[in-house]
């Protein structure tokens, strides 16, 4: 059933004088409800790197949609995934952001144990129970997939095949070498506005002269072009200054250029969205993401990390601090901005408004949006609107 009325929608859908969202797309609580069942829990959620899962029975317990799962390594340094609820009472078997680590995975409730495969180890009290037999009660699968370095589940399991989801971003990206980086810096953030808004910013650089004049003296705004996707992803290029080496306050680089990029992506910078809720961030010198996480229909958490390449962070003396510094200054920029976007379509005020040329990144997402309500998901980028225009970060 889709969440809004197919004529609100119509408008957002349309090549040629493309509007913005209905207000409920970013105020309803049934919309958003709508969207954690069939956006995250009907499709691949990134849920963080693989670093954060190194070794042997280490574990953590992420949010998905509704649902939430528990993720680890088994025996073999497999990853694997499992609906966060005990088979004997139902009592989850981690809180949200909790990790930890070690060959069982114990209910804090009646102290069930299961092993890194799911199975049921041991039930207090059952051994002699006539008939009870603990292969009837292992934990649930969820499925799971390892990426360029980062994890991703699908709460359903029927969304379509991780490799048919990712399509050709892997061949975009892979000169970034993203499996071979590590973290050297996080940033929670949690935002006053609708997750889609966050998404909407991201994508363009329309308002870049007017709020980021950090951002303007080292990316024109008006530069790069959109990428045409194969996959359920969006994005596009920006350019580097003259002067830049990279995206910081001076658009000095203190850490080595990661070294198997092209001569042209040495000056470029690549904008990405993963749907439904990655935002990568390409420099010549590192890789920025932003992880989202609805909470309410007016409120997301962030996630923000830094990726380097071993060798910076090996480097004496490095810190990763003039890129992290520079994009905590535009990430500032950009939640004041989104949550006054917040504030406008909660209004009797708000209508839907026309898409710039200038945002034709985010005229994609919207389509994309829009599609999805009426097709019950998302699998793939509309392909009407013509990769000519610039996208931007969220910052």
């Amino acid at each position: 059933m889709t969440p809004i009325d197919r004529e609100l929608l119509a408008s957002s859908l349309v090549s040629e004088g493309q509007m913005s969202l209905p207000a409920e797309a970013y105020t309803d609580a049934a919309v958003l409800d709508w969207e954690k069942e069939h956006f995250f829990d009907g499709s691949w959620v990134c849920v963080g790197r693989s670093e954060d899962l190194r070794g042997v029975g280490d574990r953590c317990a992420v949010a998905l949609g509704h649902e939430s799962a528990l993720l680890t390594r088994d025996e073999g340094g497999d990853l694997r995934a499992f609906y966060n609820v005990c088979r004997h009472r139902g009592h989850v078997l981690a809180e949200v952001g909790e990790s930890s680590s070690g060959r069982f995975i114990r209910c804090p409730y009646h102290a069930w144990a299961y092993g890194l495969d799911g199975s049921l180890q041991g039930a207090p009290g059952f051994g002699r129970l006539p008939g009870f037999e603990r292969a009837d009660y292992s934990l649930v699968p969820v499925r799971v997939a390892e990426w360029e370095g980062w994890l991703f589940a699908n709460a359903s399991g029927d969304a379509p095949p991780f490799e048919e989801h990712v399509g050709d971003l892997g061949e975009m990206i892979g000169n970034h070498r993203c499996g071979e980086l590590v973290t050297a810096a996080r940033q929670s953030y949690e935002v006053a506005a609708n997750w889609k808004i966050l998404v909407e910013n991201y994508h363009e650089c329309y308002h870049c002269s007017s709020i980021h004049p950090e951002l303007c003296k080292v990316s024109p705004p008006k530069s790069g072009e959109d990428h045409e996707a194969r996959g359920a992803w969006i994005g596009g290029s920006m350019e580097l200054e003259d002067h830049a080496e990279t995206m910081s306050l001076t658009g000095e680089s203190f850490a080595p250029m990661l070294p198997h990029l092209t001569a042209l992506q040495e000056r470029e910078v690549y904008y990405y969205q993963l749907f439904p809720n990655l935002l990568m961030s390409l420099h010549p010198d590192y890789v920025m993401t932003h992880r989202l996480r609805p909470i309410a229909p007016d409120r997301t958490a962030v996630e923000c990390e830094w990726l380097f390449s071993k060798e910076a962070l090996e480097t004496e003396g490095f810190d990763p601090s003039y890129a992290s510094e520079f994009w905590d200054v535009t990430n500032g920029q950009d939640w004041g901005a989104c949550e006054g976007v917040q504030r406008g379509a909660s209004s009797r005020g708000y209508r839907q408004g026309p898409l710039s040329p200038d945002e034709s990144t985010s005229g994609k997402f919207v389509a994309m949006i829009a599609r999805g309500y009426l097709e019950g998901g998302v699998t793939q980028i509309p392909d009407w609107i013509p990769p000519e225009r610039n996208s931007e970060p969220l910052g």
